[in-house]
């Protein structure tokens, strides 16, 4: 396995965990309140936070157990690279939208951070989906 087949797996696992324990924590306040007005601004950033300090020492832990293929990419690693970004995106673009949807509607600041955050997951989600699919069954740049 390359290291950047590495690198999109432990994105998307590293994202998908982190969402997994915010809706954890978000879920287990809404037991007691309102969904709407469950204290989401804090786990938010430091879900975001330990799962941006958890891709970089995972990172970090890959290009140690593997020196050699560390920051070595070929023209095939770069334009799956590319796929998986450009796939991923997708979904930014249709929080983008969700967002304003929802700003224009005038609903809570709750839903719209959720709906962003959501989406910015499955943006890295996808895109990693894509970039292993890609490694795995080939890939042919039109």
């Amino acid at each position: 396995m390359s290291f950047e087949e590495k690198s999109a797996w432990i994105m998307g696992v590293v994202a998908a965990s982190s969402y997994g324990v915010y809706l954890a924590i978000v879920l287990g306040l809404a037991g007691t309140m309102p969904v709407a007005e469950v204290p989401y601004v804090a786990p938010l950033l430091w879900t975001v936070g330990a799962s941006i300090a958890a891709s970089i020492a995972l990172h970090i832990l890959l290009g140690i157990l593997s020196p050699k293929e560390a920051g070595k990419k070929d023209q095939r690693d770069r334009e799956i690279y590319r796929f998986g970004e450009y796939i991923g995106q997708s979904f930014v673009v249709i929080g983008g939208v969700a967002a304003l949807l929802l700003a224009m509607a005038e609903v809570d600041h709750f839903w719209i951070a959720n709906v962003i955050y959501l989406t910015f997951v499955l943006s890295a989600i996808l895109g990693s989906v894509a970039k292993i699919v890609a490694y795995r069954r080939g890939f042919q740049p039109w």
